[in-house]
């Protein structure tokens, strides 16, 4: 059985009815031409008093917020999704591209009230590949007109961009669009234990969803339109491993993603879960090594801070880290493993 896919305007192939079917959510498909500059919206920076645009502030992870560590000039802030920039404009300058969904699924959140999160208005589409649910988002929207429950395709519209939500205005309109895992389907008991605001997005807050490098996916995909995600996930490389109490029970996000499991389970009792530099989970390993907290238990050497290595996930240097305050709250997030406030 044979579908075609679509990967961008005017461009077909022929592939396994097994593979995702992907594009990208607008008209912008600059991504594959070689163009980044028109592809990614680009960013405003002064930095050592230059004033500079870059586009590469509008791409996936560390881009943003340079400083200058020894004769190294390192960015310090993730950016964990992409923005695009507009390719049509009305004359009032506001962009009038409309946003689609970049692959079949469902609408599983719908963000209208753009005061209730940085994102602005926002959309979540959950995509079933290779058995898993994936979670795509498109924020900063003007206007929404999908709605929660309905299904998409690749392609079928889900609003018009804009530029609602926080640090972003007119000039420098765009669609953010991240591509990651639901890290915990117990996020509002973590939410309020962390947090004293309300959340108005449920499970689907992006505090919620780790993202994933989506630009590389999709320049991936198009090089091998049979890619798996897991295949794509499996191969990033691993930053740093944390090993936690408890190997006999899965966690419920192994449970959800059971193709990152690793090792015999009988006899362990503890697991080592291997990160990404980007912050999400790219391996569940069965162990004996016996802890009594979350510990650091590998870690790829460098002279930079780890800090500026891992979302500030951990701190140390070279190839002693431990976890940060921040390191310990997402782990708490991925193990369900946080407090109930009373009252609960």
């Amino acid at each position: 059985m044979k579908v075609i896919i679509a990967f961008s305007v005017g461009i077909v192939a022929c592939v396994s009815a097994l593979a995702i079917e992907l594009r990208l959510p607008t008209e912008n498909q600059h991504l594959f031409s070689g163009e980044p500059e028109r592809f990614y919206m680009y960013v405003d920076r002064i930095f050592e008093g230059e004033t500079t645009e870059p586009w590469e502030g509008g791409s996936f992870g560390f881009v943003r917020s340079p400083i200058r560590v020894g004769g190294e000039v390192v960015m310090t802030k993730f950016h964990e999704g992409i923005d695009i920039a507009p390719m049509k404009r009305d004359k009032a300058g506001n962009p009038v591209d409309l946003v689609m969904s970049i692959s079949n699924g469902t609408v599983v959140h719908s963000c209208l009230v753009a005061g209730h999160s940085n994102y602005g208005k926002y959309v979540v589409v959950e995509h079933d590949w290779e058995g898993a649910r994936i979670y795509s988002l498109y924020a900063h929207l003007a206007e929404i007109t999908a709605k929660v429950g309905d299904p998409v395709n690749a392609g079928s519209v889900l609003g018009r961009m804009g530029y609602t939500g926080a640090g972003i205005n007119r000039v420098r309109a765009h669609v953010h669009l991240e591509l990651g895992f639901l890290i915990s389907n117990q996020y509002q008991g973590w939410h309020n234990v962390n947090f004293g605001s309300a959340n108005y997005h449920g499970i689907y807050n992006g505090m919620n969803i780790a993202g994933v490098d989506v630009a590389g996916f999709f320049l991936a995909h198009q090089a091998n339109p049979n890619l798996g995600f897991k295949d794509f996930v499996l191969a990033q490389p691993m930053q740093f491993k944390i090993t936690v109490p408890g190997g006999t029970s899965e966690p419920d996000f192994l449970k959800r993603h059971p193709w990152m499991k690793r090792g015999d389970v009988k006899g362990a009792v503890s697991w080592e879960i291997g990160f990404a530099a980007t912050g999400h989970p790219i391996s569940f390993t069965a162990s004996k090594r016996s802890v009594s907290a979350p510990t650091v238990t590998h870690l790829r050497p460098s002279t930079i801070s780890q800090r500026w290595l891992t979302r500030g996930l951990l701190t140390g240097e070279a190839n002693q880290a431990s976890l940060s305050g921040g390191g310990k709250q997402l782990l708490s997030l991925l193990l369900d493993d946080f407090p109930t406030p009373i009252g609960e």
